[in-house]
């Protein structure tokens, strides 16, 4: 049994993972940078454990830190959030060998699927629908790298093995640019990751983004939670997400849903994870799996009333999966992050909330870690909350995130919820099925 869980994570992940542990009656233990010390999570925690200055080097990703922290609390387990090591298969790995439960999948699989490369080999295996591309990394020959986008078809994509967030890639119009495009992206994705090898995919031009949440336990079962819709991005960036995707008929859904559940099972996957595809003229091109929670999980957690957090801590602690096989979701959900950073340039806003007020009313959902006298360090993403509204059909979900939108009050600093209520009103957002591209061709008109 897990009695007591170590969050190794900050802001409005690790508040959320805090009452999941209170709901289940474990009890929690808060690290924190010196950066953090007034964050909500940390003054509702059992334990706090300061593990140092404010750079993440220093204190998030610190991982003899972490450990130690542990060690000095008797935790049981280490549940790692999103961002910061939740992906590192290194941390689960030394989590494992110093005697506690990393809540999540194995390091081995985090491993696997974190190589672009091993993971789309895995997927075809799987029978997963993959990008089609290379097989393994670019060939080092300059003749053969030609060939190869030749055969693919230009507009091509490159991409590091280790990249992730929009970094480490490239897309490529033509021949003239491709050799200095690859080493261009194999120094970045060195510098960035440590890592310089690239694949090479055929480029998309008008996808969607869709994503499937999946659970899967220790002892062979596996299921699919319906899917998400994150294509209004900006920068590779999701702003806004929602559940089930607009226009996708259920027997696809349910179709690549059983697939994803099968190869759950042939990677021996543990835990809660997520398959991102792009999705063009009907058909799923695979491109990673998240092995960890999502910051969208909200939306498959208000279509389907299965707390999420709750069933990563049981899978961890070796309990049988106990939901029914296939799900049908319960109307739509709509997530919109809330960002301190100015609406129009982008730049972070770090500042003194002087005043927060937080929308209410059927069907809206706030999970957020600021309050009023909140002081948002400069430290850190500018992401300081998530603003979830749910109804029985997407028009009612929109109709209330509008409302809820219009209440929200934060002072104090910037936010990007003028953003939001643009997006809201956009005619082709409220008609569902924009593409990934959508959203920035909308801020580029609205700037000229």
């Amino acid at each position: 049994m897990i009695k007591k869980v170590l969050i190794a994570n900050r802001g409005e992940i690790a508040l959320r993972v805090l009452r999941a542990c209170r709901e289940m009656g474990i009890k929690t233990v808060a690290i924190h940078s010196t950066a953090d010390r007034d964050l909500k999570h940390v003054r509702l925690a059992d334990e706090s454990v300061c593990i140092g200055p404010a750079p993440s080097p220093e204190s998030y990703l610190n991982i003899p830190a972490i450990i130690s922290a542990a060690e000095l609390t008797n935790a049981d387990a280490i549940h790692p959030g999103y961002g910061f090591l939740s992906e590192n298969a290194d941390f689960a790995e030394r989590v494992e060998s110093s005697g506690f439960i990393f809540i999540g999948p194995k390091a081995e699989t985090i491993r696997l699927m974190g190589d672009k490369i091993s993971a789309k080999e895995a997927m075809i295996k799987a029978r997963v629908p993959c990008v089609p591309g290379s097989d393994g990394a670019i060939p080092e020959a300059e003749a053969d790298v030609k060939k190869m986008a030749l055969d693919i078809g230009y507009p091509v994509i490159i991409k590091a093995t280790s990249g992730g967030g929009g970094r480490g890639m490239r897309v490529i119009q033509r021949e003239a640019d491709l050799m200095e495009s690859i080493r261009l992206t194999q120094t970045e994705a060195k510098a960035a990751f440590g890592n310089d090898t690239l694949y090479m995919e055929k480029f998309l031009t008008t996808p969607r983004h869709i994503e499937f949440q999946v659970l899967s336990d220790k002892h062979g079962n596996a299921i699919h939670l319906c899917e998400r819709d994150c294509s209004m991005q900006r920068r590779h960036q999701k702003v806004v997400e929602e559940a089930p995707a607009p226009g996708l008929p259920v027997e696809e859904r349910e179709k690549l849903g059983k697939t994803l559940a099968d190869a759950c099972k042939s990677i021996d996957y543990h835990g809660a994870g997520t398959f991102e595809f792009l999705y063009e003229n009907g058909e799923f091109y695979f491109i990673e799996m998240n092995t960890r929670l999502q910051v969208e999980h909200t939306v498959t957690e208000q279509i389907t009333g299965i707390d999420l957090v709750k069933q990563q801590i049981k899978i961890a602690a070796g309990e049988v999966l106990d939901i029914p096989n296939t799900i049908q979701p319960r109307g739509h959900a709509i997530e919109c992050r809330i960002n301190a950073e100015d609406p129009v340039t982008f730049l972070p806003s770090p500042g003194k909330i002087t005043r927060y007020h937080v929308p209410g009313g059927l069907g809206v959902r706030v999970d957020s870690h600021i309050y009023a006298d909140y002081t948002v360090p400069p430290n850190y993403d500018s992401m300081i909350g998530k603003l979830i509204t749910h109804g029985e059909n997407r028009e009612t979900a929109i109709a209330r995130m509008r409302g809820a939108l219009t209440e929200m009050i934060i002072e104090g600093i910037k936010t990007n919820i003028p953003l939001h209520l643009k997006i809201l009103d956009d005619p082709e957002f409220q008609q569902g099925g924009a593409n990934i591209h959508h959203l920035e061709h909308m801020l580029e008109d609205s700037s000229s």
